[in-house]
């Protein structure tokens, strides 16, 4: 496994982790994504540790703790031999202090993860979403407490915007408090728009991505082709609306152009999907997820070989759309494209 600086920071992580969203899943969305419970989870986690992946990213929001309280009880003895991130805002109940990022909430979410989780500190806490409603400083004051605490090792966003990881960045150099060094993004050949302002941003501030969904959330699989309706079993069925959207005729270029490249290789179409991700600028981990361990052996097979610079050409040949405002001259005009080069 190729161990990666999480941004500029200190700490390594593998080219892949694993993440829990399967683990104790309920709901309308969670129950599609799986539900492996703590018997079933140790197999898994047993796997990626023999395979180099000692990350593994969960939220509270997932399946209202349970993905936290699951994940806790498979590592239990092992602590040391893992990193644990896990993630906080988004809403936990329907009550004014169960959402956002204020020092309370903060406070309070922090030490509900730990107790669920099983452990006294946390490797990297991320911020699930931008709180509008607090200000900033507030925001990084308590992270700042926390992480002196030692309650946190490092801490980082994601689905952030540019300005708001800017702003971030620069009050936190400017108080002395800790910066982001990670961003939780959801990136994949099907979901290019991070290339568009976040990326560039990583590169310049030191802010490594983590990425969500690197198979369009679900639509890389191989099992969805042009001409053919979608399988039965898919979770898109039910969880279609929560994710991403992607129009039809992008899906079913990319899908071509990875089927021919998995032709090549001898590789599975997820491999593939996976590996491309893998080459891109500021991405220090692809989070991967599996209902089971013949998912999870498929996808750690995306590690360990390279595409050649003709089969990434034609990857990016296929999945490329057009930039929005105001990045599309860049991409298109000579003069603007000299003053800045896309960061791919």
């Amino acid at each position: 496994m190729d161990y990666r600086p999480l941004g500029a920071s200190g700490l390594k992580v593998p080219a892949l982790s694993f993440g829990a969203g399967t683990f104790g899943g309920s709901g309308p969305l969670f129950g599609h994504w799986g539900n492996s419970d703590a018997q079933e989870a140790r197999r898994l986690i047993d796997i990626c540790l023999e395979a180099g992946v000692n990350l593994f990213d969960t939220a509270d929001v997932y399946s209202n703790g349970a993905s936290e309280e699951v994940l806790g009880e498979a590592i239990k003895g092992r602590r040391d031999a893992a990193l644990i991130s896990t993630k906080t805002s988004l809403p936990m109940g329907d009550g004014p202090a169960d959402w956002g990022s204020s020092r309370s909430r903060l406070i309070r979410s922090v030490d509900a993860a730990l107790k669920r989780l099983g452990t006294d500190y946390i490797d990297l806490l991320q911020l699930h979403a931008f709180d509008a409603s607090t200000p900033i400083e507030e925001v990084l004051s308590v992270l700042d407490d926390l992480v002196r605490s030692g309650k946190l090792r490092y801490v980082g966003v994601s689905n952030f915007s540019g300005w708001q990881v800017m702003k971030s960045l620069g009050l936190a150099d400017k108080h002395g408090y800790p910066r982001y060094v990670a961003h939780q993004v959801y990136y994949s050949l099907v979901g290019r728009d991070y290339e568009w302002e976040l990326m560039p941003l990583g590169l310049d501030q030191g802010v490594g991505a983590l990425v969500w969904s690197p198979l369009g959330w679900g639509r890389l699989t191989g099992k969805i082709r042009r001409g053919q309706p979608l399988p039965e079993k898919s979770r898109l069925h039910g969880t279609a609306d929560f994710g991403p959207p992607v129009e039809d005729e992008l899906l079913y270029r990319v899908v071509d152009a990875l089927e021919a490249v998995a032709a090549e290789t001898g590789k599975t179409v997820p491999q593939v999907a996976i590996n491309w991700l893998l080459r891109r600028p500021t991405v220090s981990s692809v989070i991967i997820g599996a209902r089971n361990e013949e998912q999870l052996r498929q996808n750690l097979g995306a590690v360990g070989w390279a595409l050649t610079a003709g089969q990434i050409k034609a990857l990016d040949e296929a999945s490329a759309v057009t930039a929005p405002y105001p990045y599309f001259p860049y991409r298109r005009q000579e003069g603007f494209a000299r003053l800045n080069p896309p960061a791919v």
